[in-house]
């Protein structure tokens, strides 16, 4: 029996709704992790998800920013929502539901993006980045996470040197710098979650999920990083098999997100 995840930060699910029921039809997830749905959870497209076999639906909704949702085609057991830094921004969710190796949390995270400039001091958005992975490390530290977790979403952070397209240029650039890659090696090592995207594709390969709007030709310039990530605890990291970037995603009409969706099969 095989379970697959997806993770996409979409950038707005109305707006991009075609996309999404796009990628449904063709990849067939069993669960569906969107970030930036942008929209309210009465305004979160439910009937058209629910009509393309996606009934059992979790969603964390904000007026015009941020807003998480995953959506299933498993039954959803539980789901929990929590608030970090006393934001009131709607960046978690997770749901319980019963896979073939056991119950699985899955819990769908938008990390804060944390603006322009790599300094706390002037610059609160990165100063709520750097306390959000504070939060998220103390939470974690738990002996309940140690099994049956998967963690996945929109990190805002492209950890390793082959997650970007120039570890020198963008080491000073906010989703590269060392406070930041510290901090999720940090979350990384407190439970040993396995990165399922670099279990699969090698550290000397470079990936990217996400490129900037602001490139004219994104794919020949290839200025890419590593932003979206699928993490699993010891226990579930075997039962992953392969996992996909869809690199392609980018370049869907007739508006792309600017991140790509990643899918990890689980067997």
């Amino acid at each position: 029996m095989a379970l697959s995840i997806a993770t996409w930060n979409i950038n707005s699910v109305r707006l991009r709704l075609p996309l999404v029921l796009g990628f449904l039809e063709n990849h067939k997830p069993d669960i569906l992790c969107l970030q930036e749905i942008k929209c309210q959870n009465e305004q979160f497209p439910a009937k058209a998800l629910a009509k393309a076999g996606y009934e059992f639906q979790a969603v964390n909704g904000q007026k015009s920013y941020h807003g998480v949702a995953t959506i299933s085609r498993l039954p959803i057991v539980e789901e929990h929502k929590r608030e970090f830094c006393q934001m009131g921004d709607a960046r978690h969710i997770s749901v319980k539901v019963d896979a073939h190796f056991g119950s699985l949390n899955v819990h769908n995270f938008y990390i804060p993006a944390g603006g322009d400039e790599p300094d706390p001091l002037i610059n609160p958005k990165f100063k709520h980045k750097l306390d959000f992975l504070d939060e998220m490390e103390s939470w974690f530290d738990g002996p309940e996470f140690d099994n049956g977790h998967v963690i996945v979403g929109d990190f805002n952070i492209a950890p390793h040197e082959n997650d970007v397209w120039s570890h020198k240029q963008l080491l000073k650039v906010v989703s590269h710098t060392p406070i930041e890659t510290e901090k999720l090696d940090a979350i990384q090592a407190k439970r040993a979650w396995a990165d399922l995207v670099r279990q699969h594709i090698p550290y000397d390969q470079r990936i990217y999920s996400w490129w900037s709007y602001r490139s004219k030709d994104w794919s020949a310039s290839d200025r890419g990083r590593r932003l979206d990530h699928i993490w699993a605890t010891k226990d579930v990291a075997p039962y992953a098999q392969r996992t996909e970037v869809l690199r392609d995603a980018r370049g869907w009409a007739p508006k792309p997100s600017d991140h790509v969706p990643i899918i990890t099969h689980f067997e």
